[in-house]
């Protein structure tokens, strides 16, 4: 029986993963640049808060590498509380604009003391080309790590998407029927195909078995009724007793105090035959 399976072919990997290659390795050059840029401002103006010569390089790692790990962080918790959040964007923010601070105060001290002999610029213009590249080190780490994320995710995506569009379907054994279709409903079988009592038995297990309902409770006029037809007890008094039996027994419940109250008005009605009959 030949087979009807669905033929496979090669599915051609996606352009976007080398494109999102090509745009980390440019976005972690960038990043370089900048933190190189940034960390001679920096080490600097440790140098200037006379901080020991051999730890400078400290400063610039302390400043703007709490940067990319506070926006690193951010990432990480962008479902996590909002006030762990708020928290991380705090610091990343603090630590952002100090880095800018230093890089600007830098460039400016620098150009008051320099004897210009090229292109003279004031120190805000100086300041703001200074702070590009804290800038562009918080915001090249952003880059990084969002693309970084995000490629992986929709390729994971896009290969299970194809992997089921083009999954050849499972060909029949040599001798064996084709399975049937799962999700194709069974035909029901008509009543005339099943013998009588397998209906009744797939009636019986189809139907649940019905509860009984709890017995009704009767009423005062139904205890006094019934209890008119039961023997007296001691004495020739009426029995609570007896009624309470004698209206179970007709399929009614009825509690002490029901029975209570119709004890008392057959005993009413007992001593008022007895008087008549004196």
């Amino acid at each position: 029986m030949p087979s009807h399976a669905i033929p496979s072919f090669p599915v051609s990997p996606p352009a976007r993963p080398a494109l999102a290659v090509a745009i980390r390795t440019g976005v972690a050059l960038m990043a370089l640049g900048a933190f190189a840029l940034s960390y001679d401002a920096l080490r600097q103006m440790a140098a200037a808060s006379h901080v020991h010569a051999a730890l400078t390089y400290v400063f610039p790692l302390l400043v703007d590498g709490f940067i990319a790990l506070g926006i690193g962080a951010l990432l990480v918790l962008h479902a996590g509380p909002l006030r762990a959040r708020l928290y991380v964007a705090s610091l990343v923010a603090l630590a952002t604009a100090t880095s800018i601070w230093a890089n600007v105060l830098h460039a400016i001290r620098l150009n008051q003391q320099a004897r210009h002999t090229g292109l003279p610029l004031d120190d805000i213009t100086v300041g703001a080309i200074s702070a590009i590249a804290p800038l562009a080190l918080a915001g090249a780490v952003h880059f990084y790590l969002l693309v970084q994320r995000q490629p992986a995710t929709r390729h994971n995506t896009a290969d299970t998407e194809a992997a089921t569009r083009h999954k050849p379907a499972a060909a029949p054994e040599p001798g064996q029927a084709p399975a049937a279709d799962a999700a194709a409903p069974t035909p029901l079988e008509t009543s005339r195909d099943v013998p009588e009592p397998a209906r009744k038995q797939e009636a019986e297990v189809a139907t649940p078995p019905k509860r009984k309902g709890r017995k009704p409770s009767a009423t005062l006029e139904q205890a006094v009724e019934i209890g008119r037809t039961t023997q007296p007890g001691r004495e020739g008094h009426a029995s609570r007793r007896r009624i309470e039996d004698a209206v179970r027994d007709k399929g009614f419940t009825i509690n002490k105090d029901l029975a209570e109250k119709a004890k008392d008005i057959l005993q009413a009605e007992l001593n008022g035959h007895a008087v008549a009959v004196h």
